[in-house]
């Protein structure tokens, strides 16, 4: 979903307010949106239910992943999963029969991009039939198994940890599902809430929990068992700015992300500092500081040396007069070959701060699109660096994506 730092939204907006002749100076070149296929909304097979976008405050849990040139998109409020070509071909469906109309296949069946499709061409699609409740996050190893949050049918509660435990993580493996995975492997019981679920090319699955503490990991073996279990808490997360100023300093564990290859993850940590009223020597509010990456070793739990993000920067210019506006990034997610990928949202659509982890070397980018026109939307990185995204707006919902891959590529190269 749009998510944007609400202190950068509310220097934006106070800077709009009381600059009326001002103009931003923040020009970072686009790069190019391939628009892939859109869907319409409805009940059907080819379809997607967005109808909760007109309600305000709604949760809306239909997320998108894209492995190999396969577009996987877990539609929670039509409880089904598609899987779909990137010429917007349905190839698989997985789907609640009790609650979605039986597919439509015969000779005048409409597929995505509004073309009709032969016989012969509807028999390569797959119908699996799952009673699916509420699929939100998805994933997928190089095997194409499906990993998919779904809630448990029954609520548990740890009394000790204070946590709810609902959600579990499914597994399908193109012809049905195998089972779920739990805390302690397949079977298991339930998650905290999951945030995120990722898959390292060694085929192991990663659950990204929120707990009162902080963010929790679970991490399985490529069978599905349980290799390592790692609690970040916020309040032992490394703060090296707490003895460089005398006013105290918060944290935010902002997202973690698991390494592709090896037993690692990357901790976001955003800083902020205290402000003073000058007169009455009070606490007034927060500053945004600084962003730090840690490497965390899954094994040991020992934090690396960290990385310096740089922040987003709001510069707004009145005459001779410049006011700069630092803002945090959100952390997408890192590639295979250790780029790491941060976006912030900006009146033009989305920017991009693609960082090496090895050189620091940074790359920013416009991820193009009309903010008011889409209405909700959802990214998803791929392991060789290319940015997909449903963009959602009130009419149909399109997938397209930015080539971030061969962006970098091509500047490796210069």
């Amino acid at each position: 979903m749009k998510k944007t730092s609400f202190i950068c939204l509310f220097l934006s907006i106070f800077g709009l307010f009381f600059l009326p002749c001002c103009h931003r100076n923040n020009v970072v070149p686009s790069i190019r949106r391939d628009d892939l296929f859109s869907l319409k909304y409805g009940s059907f097979e080819n379809q997607l239910n967005l109808f909760d976008l007109s309600e305000i405050g709604n949760n809306i849990n239909t997320t998108i992943a894209m492995k190999n040139g396969f577009f996987y998109i877990s539609n929670g409020e039509s409880k089904k999963i598609l899987e779909m070509n990137s010429y917007g071909d349905l190839l698989t469906l997985y789907y609640n029969s009790q609650k979605n109309p039986s597919p439509l296949f015969n000779s005048s069946n409409i597929n995505a991009t509004g073309n009709q499709v032969k016989t012969q061409e509807i028999s390569t699609k797959k119908i699996i039939d799952y009673p699916l409740n509420n699929p939100s996050h998805i994933c997928v190893d190089s095997r194409q198994l499906i990993y998919v949050v779904e809630l448990y049918p029954e609520q548990q509660f740890e009394t000790d940890n204070n946590r709810t435990l609902r959600q579990i993580v499914l597994r399908f493996d193109g012809n049905q599902c195998i089972g779920h995975i739990g805390q302690q492997g397949p079977g298991g019981t339930p998650f905290p809430f999951i945030k995120n679920i990722y898959t390292t090319a060694n085929n192991e699955l990663v659950v990204i929990c929120i707990v009162p503490e902080g963010l929790e990991v679970f991490w399985f073996s490529e069978s599905g068992y349980p290799l390592h279990n790692i609690l970040i808490n916020s309040n032992d997360a490394p703060n090296p700015l707490s003895d460089k100023t005398d006013t105290s300093v918060f944290l935010k564990v902002e997202n973690v992300i698991p390494d592709s290859r090896d037993s690692k993850l990357y901790v976001k940590i955003d800083y902020f500092n205290t402000l003073i009223d000058e007169t009455s020597k009070i606490q007034s509010g927060i500053e945004y500081n600084s962003t730090y990456i840690y490497p965390l070793d899954a094994v040991s739990g020992k934090y690396g040396r960290p990385i310096v993000i740089p922040a987003y920067e709001e510069v707004i210019t009145q005459g001779f007069s410049k006011q700069v506006f630092k803002c945090p990034y959100d952390f997408l997610g890192i590639s295979e070959n250790d780029w790491m990928f941060f976006t912030i949202p900006t009146e033009q659509g989305y920017v991009v701060q693609i960082v090496d982890l090895s050189s620091s070397k940074i790359i920013k980018r416009l991820l193009q699109f009309d903010n008011e026109k889409v209405v909700y939307h959802n990214f998803s990185l791929s392991g060789e660096g290319i940015i997909s995204a449903l963009l959602a707006t009130k009419e149909k919902a399109e997938v397209v994506w930015w080539r971030t891959d061969s962006l970098i590529d091509a500047l490796l190269k210069s």
